[in-house]
């Protein structure tokens, strides 16, 4: 592990067999599967959602099963040796006679080998999973996925969700409606207007025609915006020199630890030693992890600006009507203070206030 070197569990990983050589190769009919699911993910589809379309579409799990589950697709997104990385030694074994293993808390050394084999998803679209999914967990039960508009419509009042409601079931007046989930809970009485499905999709057309009109505009301030966010040499050079302050914290933990085990010593001195030096290691890899944190959000956004300039790039006449696939890529939320006051928040930052009509 220490050289870099790793064994893959084929049975495990669609897109991926032993080669000649022995490393990992792409197969290209199981890797258009997984990219498929990463798109799928990206455009708002909930987990449980992509299963059905994949058990639906007679697609082999990677084990060749008939039937999806949530636990393979969630593996399929959140393992970043799909990106052509790997980290070793997520597990250890703690006995070897029974083979029992668990899940590496720090114990024992990990390595993180780049570029170790054949990449089937760039490392920005993994990040961008690995956010939203984040985003949807924090959102707990609130997420579904069920429909377009679920968790992208918020309540301006009490920042809750807007959730949809069926009125007139049992008659030819039916029709869907969406209105804040707290209008009529725990006293806040919400003074935000219910809104049909049409009035949602016209303050949309309305808003992206809006800004597609400045384009010009707009795509010179997100080509800035995205050579700003992209610079990360600062972080860069900071976190190099925690790496390196962590290295050497560690190199004096294991001469301590190898001293004390062949030389008398002190044991309470030994004991606070230790506990500095522990200490310090802790708190440099508690700021590197900090500013990878940061550093990895700033390139997230980075690709959202990138992606939606370009759906607005490639627009070139305003749009006219609806469109489902437009509105997932393009809409981050839509934050509902009064029927005069709409706000359209794009994957890109941008704002734009409409009526409704």
């Amino acid at each position: 592990m220490a050289d870099g070197k790793f064994s893959m569990a084929y049975k495990q990983f669609l897109g991926y067999e032993k080669g000649s050589d022995g490393t990992p190769q792409i197969v290209e009919s199981e890797a258009k599967i997984v990219r498929r699911i990463y798109n799928m993910f990206l455009a708002g589809k909930a987990i449980r959602e992509i299963c059905v379309i994949l058990t639906n579409d007679k697609i082999p799990t990677p084990r060749g099963k008939t039937v999806w589950h949530k636990s393979t697709v969630k593996s399929i997104l959140t393992n970043e040796k799909y990106t052509g990385n790997a980290i070793l030694q997520k597990r250890y074994t703690v006995d070897f006679l029974t083979k029992t293993t668990k899940v590496n808390e720090g114990e024992v050394p990990q390595y993180y080998v780049k570029n170790s084999h054949p990449a089937i998803v760039d490392q920005i679209t993994f990040e961008l999973v690995q956010a939203e999914m984040t985003r949807r967990e924090n959102l707990g039960k609130q997420f579904s996925g069920n429909g377009l508009f679920f968790c992208k419509i918020v309540c301006g009042e009490c920042d809750g969700f807007y959730g949809s409601k069926v009125w007139h079931t049992k008659d030819k007046y039916r029709r869907m409606i969406w209105q804040c989930n707290r209008k009529y809970a725990e006293k806040l009485h919400c003074p935000t207007p219910h809104l049909t499905e049409e009035q949602i999709q016209s303050c949309f057309v309305t808003a992206f025609n809006l800004l597609w009109e400045d384009k010009d505009r707009y795509l010179a301030e997100y080509a800035a915006a995205t050579q700003r966010l992209t610079n990360t040499t600062r972080q860069d050079q900071r976190m190099a020199v925690l790496q390196d302050e962590c290295d050497q914290t560690l190199a004096t933990i294991q001469s301590c630890i190898k001293e004390n085990a062949y030389t008398a010593r002190d044991q309470d001195e030994y004991a606070r030693r230790y506990d500095e030096l522990a200490e310090k290691y802790k708190a440099a890899k508690a700021q590197i992890d900090k500013l990878s944190a940061k550093k990895q959000a700033k390139l997230v956004q980075a690709e959202k600006i990138r992606r939606f300039s370009g759906i607005l790039r490639k627009t070139e006449n305003p749009i006219i009507i609806f469109d489902s696939r437009l509105w997932c890529a393009a809409v981050e939320s839509v934050t509902v203070h009064s029927k005069e006051k709409v706000v359209v928040t794009f994957q890109s930052g941008t704002k734009i206030q409409v009526a409704v009509t």
